[in-house]
C-alpha cells in the first residue's frame, strides 16, 4: 500500500536490533503491523482482510 500512495509510511526494523520496540508494540510473531498506534495486524493475512483492517483503523471512527 505504501508504495500507491505518498499517504502511507512505512518502516521495517529487526526484533533482535530493537528490543524496546518489541516490547513497545508486543511483538510475539512476524510481520506485525501497527497502525496510527491503534490497530495491529499480527501475521500474514489474505489481502481483504489486511485493507479492512487498515481502512478501518484509520478511519473517521477510529
Amino acid at each position: 500500500m505504501a508504495l500507491e500512495s505518498d499517504h502511507i509510511a512505512t518502516t521495517a526494523v529487526s526484533a533482535v536490533e530493537f528490543p524496546d520496540l518489541v516490547r513497545r508494540y508486543r511483538v510475539t510473531g512476524v510481520p506485525k503491523t501497527v497502525i496510527d498506534e491503534a490497530v495491529d495486524i499480527l501475521g500474514a493475512v489474505p489481502e481483504a482482510q489486511f485493507v479492512e483492517t487498515v481502512v478501518r483503523g484509520t478511519g473517521p471512527t477510529a
